[in-house]
């Protein structure tokens, strides 16, 4: 053991060991590994070691296929054996709706570039696993590419390997505190000595909140139970003579895989357990929990008559174990806000399934100072301190645990830990029928349904609340819609730096007083990373607006890029102002009503920035929208939000105007051919593909992302965003179907929606470039578009179906 390493990692899990080898992989040798006991000793001993590349996020799901892709590699490398079994995988689907799931899955799979998986029968599922009883099925999806491996010999391939390529691994020594000095170094005390480092990674798993306890943060996650078991020989199994596939029972809650002549049955209860929130004691080694057979029994029956040969054999072993849960399922990955250098890999419940993808993304981070793709769905940032609320956290937990095989609607509200985080007037905007969904713990107003008695129905399809959106839509283009901006994030920058500061980090051109730019922000390899707008307020004060559920990601951003001589102060104002947005021909016959200044279009023409007075409160008025009409969007103090909304509805409702919500919100913009972040806007993007480069000032000497952005421009890119228009027939796209041509994937979507105006199944996408060259043509190309698993036809827009000049937006 040295005293000086650039990079440790804490912790001798299948992470820490995968985020090792790949700091190694990158040439970064001067790296150790730290465990309190033996590699393995918390989380992955005990683990099932089944794994899969199925994942919501696509990012997600290629880190997942690149980890099952990296078992082979490590084995040759290291001369370990992982116990690696691609047996294939199956889901059983129970219900008639589970099975048009499974074929919205496969569609899935072909986008991903899996074309080995395929729809099965149910007597084509228990001919492949024999000890599957068939009775009540729907269907079944096969996919190759899943298996199981031995969790052991995965985690010592991935530390021999790794040691080869130069790294240390230290164990029996744990860590005692962690210190930030002077210099920026961190000082670990361990029990066999002090270490200095330049970076830390916290890859403790079940000890990953202690750890962060002690550089002083509290970290999103909860260690749970969950339990299998193993049983004896079973003849059925033991008379195959090749594989057995890995089976999901989605409907029973169970999970199957082969072991030996027996097999293992997991099980994901929905009375779920949390265990010790901030983890075992410091000397818990590989022991397991007492199992509670009486708390899962329900679902081991259900488990025991889909498998019923399992009624007749004996119970080998059962194990269960803790695992750590976040909110979402997803791992708390990248730089600790406001702890340079301190890095998170831990919150992984899936580690056998993403534990290279951590590992190549967390290297990459570390090395380039980019994770490389656009991460964000495991980003640490991705929650805020409202997460850590215990009460919130065992909730969502308890909830994702218990609804891992369940299906997820995409107008489905889940009601856990909620409501969290409410705007002053959210109780007025539930009295007028408000019906919300959660943005970063914020209650977002959806839609205003018509009745308190109204009731959603749960589909992939358009649901009986399509037609209460379009209400909503055609209000907003015939008068005026109110729309509710606290999911918007707002940053006030000011000082002597503050206009030197934003034209370095923003990509566009400085707006001058009173006005405002959109102002694509880019990282270092000229990708985006935000579409804020730009307020000028005075010479150095402005202020920034971005997406609320963004705050700890930009300002985290903002803060390693803020200048050491303390010239540029940054204010989060999210909790303190908060508004309305108003859209639609009338809207300013109605704001004029309620403001001190003249709102004429030669006093404040398109992109203009106010302080005035509204609703006899202090308000900064913006002439912006999102929908593609004259709009304002009115920001007030968070005490004054229903001040003002009760102003605008007196004013406003006579004249036509109605309260709408996002999904109304995502009609309108898609008229327009509008993109939003997370959708159209990520860091897997240049401003070249995403149309954004029309706002990047390229004549600006210097600002982040120069250089590449100037070279992704030379460069013809391989796609471009582009709007399709569908022939849906009863529901529309909602991001990352496949675009077809002639067979052959041509693109994929971001984001869809039914355009009610315009009467049109609309969707965005990155399309190849030659379509959308070809889509100015008088023919464009017959494309194909994957909706709830069916094909469909579709085309590329040569221009927005509604008001292509924006003569609207600019009267």
């Amino acid at each position: 053991m040295n005293n000086q390493y650039r990079v440790v990692v804490i912790g001798g899990g299948i992470v820490g060991a995968s985020v090792l080898y790949h700091l190694a992989a990158r040439g970064v040798t001067d790296v150790a590994l730290i465990e309190r006991g033996e590699l393995t000793a918390g989380s992955s001993w005990h683990a099932a070691g089944g794994f899969h590349a199925i994942n919501s996020d696509p990012v997600i799901a290629r880190l997942q296929a690149y980890t099952i892709s990296m078992y082979r590699t490590v084995e040759q490398e290291s001369g370990q054996s992982a116990g690696l079994h691609l047996t294939g995988g199956i889901e059983l689907a129970g219900t008639p709706e589970r099975a048009e799931w499974l074929k919205s899955e496969l569609a899935w799979h072909r986008y991903m570039g899996n074309e080995d998986a395929y729809l099965l029968s149910p007597a084509e599922a228990a001919e492949m696993v024999p000890i599957i009883d068939p009775t009540g099925l729907t269907g079944a999806l096969f996919d190759p590419h899943e298996g199981n491996l031995d969790p052991h010999g995965a985690t010592h391939a991935y530390a021999g390997a790794a040691r080869k390529r130069g790294a240390e691994v230290i164990q029996h020594n744990r860590v005692l505190s962690i210190t930030q000095e002077a210099s920026g170094e961190w000082l670990l005390e361990t029990e066999k000595g002090p270490i200095r480092a330049e970076h830390v990674v916290n890859a403790g798993g079940l000890w990953a909140r202690q750890v962060g306890h002690m550089v002083g943060i509290e970290l999103p996650l909860i260690p749970m139970q969950h339990h299998f078991l193993v049983t004896e020989d079973v003849p059925e199994v033991a008379a195959l003579t090749g594989p057995m596939p890995a089976v999901t029972d989605l409907e029973g809650f169970t999970y199957l895989q082969r072991e030996q002549n027996g097999v293992l049955l997991g099980v994901y209860e929905q009375n779920p357990k949390h265990w010790l929130a901030d983890g075992p004691d410091w000397d818990y080694g590989m022991e397991l929990i007492p199992e509670e057979v009486d708390r899962i029994a329900p679902e081991l029956s259900i488990g025991f008559e889909r498998f019923p040969a399992l009624q007749r054999v004996g119970i080998k072993r059962w194990v269960n174990g803790g695992i750590t849960f976040t909110p979402d399922g997803n791992p708390l990955v990248g730089p600790v806000p406001g702890r340079r250098n301190f890095w998170s890999a831990c919150g992984v419940m899936a580690g056998f399934s993403q534990g290279a993808g951590i590992g190549l993304a967390l290297a990459n981070w570390i090395v380039d100072g980019d994770p490389g793709d656009d991460v964000f769905g495991m980003d640490i940032t991705r929650f805020g301190p409202y997460a850590t609320d215990d009460s919130y956290l065992r909730a969502t937990t308890s909830q994702f645990y218990a609804r891992r095989f369940l299906i997820a609607y995409p107008n489905e509200e889940l009601p856990a830990g909620r409501p969290l985080k409410t705007s002053p007037a959210y109780p007025d905007l539930v009295d007028a029928g408000a019906r919300c969904s959660v943005v970063y713990g914020l209650e977002v107003p959806q839609y205003y349904a018509p009745s308190p008695t109204f009731d959603e129905t749960l589909t992939w399809k358009r649901s009986n609340a399509h037609e209460i959106v379009g209400e909503e839509v055609e209000a907003t283009r015939a008068a005026a819609g109110l729309y509710e901006t606290t999911a918007y994030a707002r940053y006030e920058v000011a000082g002597a730096g503050a206009s030197a500061w934003i034209d370095h980090v923003m990509a566009s051109a400085l707006p001058a007083v009173g006005r405002i730019k959109l102002a694509p922000m880019l990282n270092h390899r000229g990708h985006l990373m935000g579409d804020l707008t730009v307020s000028r307020l005075a010479d150095e004060r402005f202020w920034l607006t971005g997406s609320y559920y963004l705050q700890e990601w930009h300002q985290r951003w903002f803060a390693e890029h803020l200048p050491a001589d303390g010239t540029v102060q940054i204010t989060n104002l999210c909790d303190d102002w908060c508004g309305f947005s108003l859209s639609g021909p009338r809207s300013r016959e109605i704001v004029q009503q309620l403001a001190d200044i003249d709102l004429s279009h030669a006093a404040i023409p398109f992109l203009s920035v106010r302080e005035a007075t509204v609703a006899g409160t202090e308000a900064v008025l913006g002439r912006i929208s999102l929908t593609g009409e004259l709009g304002y969007e009115l920001t007030v103090p968070a005490s004054q939000q229903r001040v003002l909304l009760a102003a605008l509805r007196e004013a406003g409702e006579p004249l036509g105007m109605r309260l709408i919500g996002d999904r109304a919100i995502d009609s309108l913009r898609l008229e327009k051919a509008y993109g939003i972040w997370s959708a159209e806007f990520t860091q897997a993007y240049t401003p070249a593909m995403s149309g954004l480069d029309r706002f990047v000032a390229f004549d600006k000497p210097d600002f982040i992302g120069r250089d590449a952005a100037l070279a992704a421009r030379a460069a013809t890119p391989d796609r471009r965003l582009a709007l399709l228009a569908i022939d849906a027939v009863d529901a529309d796209a909602s991001g990352d179907e496949g675009v077809w041509l002639d067979g052959d994937l041509v693109g994929f979507t971001t984001s869809g929606a039914y355009g009610h105006h315009v009467r049109k199944s609309l969707a965005l996408a990155y399309v190849d470039i030659s379509l959308v060259d070809d889509a100015t043509t008088s023919s464009p190309p017959d494309l194909i578009v994957d909706i709830v698993g069916e094909p469909r036809p579709a085309r590329i827009l040569a221009e927005p179906p509604y008001d292509p000049t924006g003569s609207r937006l600019r009267s």
